[in-house]
Formats: structure tokens, sequence, C-alpha cells
């Protein structure tokens, strides 16, 4: 059985292309490609089910068309509309963390290098232009600004991440 903590999200299936059940896939990391990925992980009613690559072929650095084996039709492919997309974790190593989806970081620590434990990762929130990774819930709610710029360290073993915040946002 596939864990969702044995898996990472590499990107979404968006509809189908043509008749034949070939889909729209936009992904965040070529990981599949570059490692050479035999199949994809889709979660199907709360499990999750590998299916094996049958053939892709790129549109963009981001998009490609991808055909699953055992997907015949685009009746079937439309039933995955919308469906993220999942590898082993043995594959994140291989995979730069800027090309990770940053819902990913959802249950990890976040450490300030100086003052410490920050607190645990609630969610994630991408409504406006600056991503926000949240901590904590309702009045004990803290945004920390999620950028390049202050992340010092992830350890995905961990699941900690180490940030250098600018002085005094911790104390608003």
């Amino acid at each position: 059985m596939i864990l969702k903590e044995d898996i990472f999200p590499i990107g979404q299936l968006i509809k189908p292309h043509g008749v034949s059940g070939e889909m729209t896939f936009s992904f965040t990391s070529d990981v599949f490609d570059t490692e050479e990925a035999a199949f994809l992980i889709i979660e199907i009613q709360g499990i999750f089910v590998p299916f094996f690559i049958e053939e892709y072929r790129f549109k963009s650095n981001q998009t490609a068309l991808i055909k699953l084996e055992g997907v015949k039709s685009d009746e079937k492919a439309r039933s995955f509309s919308g469906s993220t997309v999942y590898l082993p974790k043995k594959y994140l190593e291989k995979v730069v963390d800027t090309e990770i989806e940053l819902d990913y970081f959802v249950g990890f620590t976040l450490v300030d290098e100086l003052k410490g434990d920050i607190g645990l990762i609630t969610e994630v929130d991408q409504t406006t232009d600056n991503a926000l990774f949240v901590i904590g819930k309702g009045r004990d709610e803290m945004l920390i600004p999620v950028g390049d710029d202050y992340i010092i360290k992830i350890d995905h073993k961990k699941k900690r991440i180490v940030v250098r915040l600018p002085e005094g946002l911790l104390d608003l």
C-alpha cells in the first residue's frame, strides 16, 4: 500500500487531449523524465494508485502530453482531470527544492536559525502574489513569507525547514 508520507507531488493532470486517453500534464518537476520513472501515482478515492507510463511528449518546459497504461478513452482520461500526480520519495533527492509544490511542506517544522522553532506549517497560503507559510491556527496563526532569500536548508527526512528571517518579523 502506498502511503502519503512515502510520496511527493510533481504536478497535475489537467484535461484529456484527443480521444485515445492522452492527457495534458502540468508539472513542477521533470524528474519523471530525467530519472526515467516507470510509473506515476494518482490518488483515486483516497487510495494512491500507481499507473505505468505508456508514453509522453513535452509541449513546453512545464507541460506534457501523457498516456497512462489502461487509460484508453477521453472519457476515462476526463475522470483524471484535476488529479495531483505523485512520485515515490526515492526521487526526491534528484529534485531541485524550487521544483517542489509548496503544499508538500505542510507538516514541516519551520525553524529560525537564531530564534529556534517557530512552529508547524499547517497550510500554505497562495492567494497572494507572495506565498505564505501558515504556522498554527486561529488567533495564534502566524504568516511567514516563502522565499528563497529566507530558506537556508530543507531537511526532507526530519521534515524541517531552517530559515533566516528579517529582523523583527517574528515580533509582529
